[in-house]
C-alpha cells in the first residue's frame, strides 16, 4: 500500500492506473516499493525495524531520490505488514543493488507500464 497524495495498492503482475498516474506526475518512467525490515525475512522487533527503516531512509535523501511512505502486506495477512518506501526513478539495476544492500530478498520494481513487478534477490 502505497500512501501520499496518490494512493495506490500495488498487486503483483496487475496494472496499477494510480501508480501510472503518480508516474506521470512525477514526470519518471519506473519506481520501486523497498523495505529495510525483516532482513532476509529474519523476523525483528519493531525497535530494529524501525532503524533498519531509518538507515534506508537517510540513504535515500543523501542519494536525492524522492520517496513515499507505504507498507508492504501480503494479501494473506501471513506475515506482519513491513514499513516500506515507493521510490521514485529508480532503475531496475539499482533498484536492485539497493535491494541487496539492506539484505532484502526481494524488492517490487514498476517500469513505465506501472505493472509492479517481484524481483527475486537471491
Amino acid at each position: 500500500h502505497v500512501h501520499g497524495a496518490t494512493p495506490a495498492t500495488l498487486h503483483i503482475g496487475v496494472a496499477s492506473p494510480a501508480l501510472a498516474t503518480l508516474h506521470a506526475a512525477a514526470q519518471v518512467n519506473s519506481s520501486t516499493f523497498i523495505s529495510a525490515c525483516n532482513p532476509y525475512s529474519q523476523e525483528c522487533d519493531a525497535a530494529t525495524n524501525l532503524a533498519h527503516q531509518a538507515t534506508l531512509a537517510a540513504e535515500l535523501r543523501a542519494s536525492g531520490l524522492v520517496m513515499i511512505d507505504g507498507i508492504g502486506q501480503h494479501p494473506s495477512g501471513t506475515w506482519p505488514g513491513e514499513d516500506s518506501f515507493l521510490v521514485l526513478d529508480l532503475s531496475l539495476e539499482a533498484a536492485r543493488a539497493l535491494g541487496i544492500g539492506h539484505q532484502q530478498n526481494a524488492i517490487v520494481w514498476c517500469g513505465p507500464d506501472a505493472i509492479p513487478q517481484l524481483i527475486l534477490l537471491r
